[in-house]
């Protein structure tokens, strides 16, 4: 007689792209998994730390096409922890950071489910960390903003306003689309010259970045070809680049240093 396992839901931040970028506890609860939903963003690699007889759905949207709609994968994450057991929800950078990891789980919850929450580096902080770009130096800030760029009206959120008359080192989110409206933003602030660090595919072998200043930014983002998925940063930090070798050079693979 098969036994029957407790339904229950894990949300997993995948990190930013590197699939080295990867806690351990991450690990184990995709290793531990009966069903994995996960997302567009997440580097597909970490699929292989999967049990061979777990259920691998894809739920994420490309280019404005969604696998899923978000009311549809709650209810399948419902019904997948009530017929399989273990639901890990893998989520790109940290589900708690406009990832709607906290909705899904208000939801699994009003059914009865376990939820449990593993955190993820965030795209916010990595992207730029991997091109040596410091959020918060002596001298040059004293803060940082994460904003999104797109909100759920698809409107530029009203805290880049809020941002642009700061000394704050500001990163945004999901805000290509909306470029033109935040160089705006900033200009109409005199911050012509505050330097801007675009990155897209940041951690990954795809990673391609820009450099300018608010006045110049969209200029180097046609030049470059740059679009979605992609960091954009602003401040006196970008001016404030330290030199990085190459850290894959460096250390161990996850596969050599990490036994489950």
């Amino acid at each position: 007689m098969k036994a029957i396992k407790t339904p229950k839901l894990t949300v997993v931040g995948a990190g930013p792209g590197d699939p080295e970028l990867i806690t351990i506890k991450a690990i184990k609860a995709i290793a531990s998994a009966d069903v994995i939903l996960y997302d567009a963003l997440i580097n597909v690699a970490l699929l292989d730390y999967a049990s061979a007889d777990a259920e691998l759905i894809f739920v994420g949207k490309r280019k404005g096409c969604y696998a899923y709609q978000q009311d549809q994968i709650n209810d399948l994450i419902v019904a997948r922890a009530k017929s399989h057991g273990h639901v890990v929800r893998l989520k790109g950078g940290d589900p708690f950071i406009f990832g709607r990891g906290a909705e899904e789980i208000d939801f699994a919850r009003h059914y009865g489910i376990e939820t449990y929450m593993v955190p993820g580096i965030s795209s916010a902080l990595a992207v730029p960390a991997y091109q040596g770009i410091p959020l918060t130096k002596r001298g040059a800030s004293e803060s940082f903003w994460v904003i999104t760029g797109t909100t759920k009206l698809h409107e530029l959120s009203k805290d880049v306003k809020l941002a642009a008359q700061s000394t704050a080192t500001v990163v945004i989110l999901m805000g290509m689309g909306k470029l033109a409206e935040i160089v705006g933003v900033f200009s109409s602030e005199g911050k012509q010259n505050t330097p801007v660090a675009i990155i897209q595919n940041g951690t990954t072998e795809d990673e391609k970045f820009g450099f300018g200043t608010v006045s110049t930014i969209c200029k180097v983002v046609e030049k470059q070809n740059l679009s979605n998925p992609a960091i954009i940063v602003i401040g006196e930090v970008v001016n404030q680049r330290v030199a990085l070798n190459a850290i894959n050079t460096e250390v161990a693979t996850i596969n050599d240093a990490i036994t489950i």
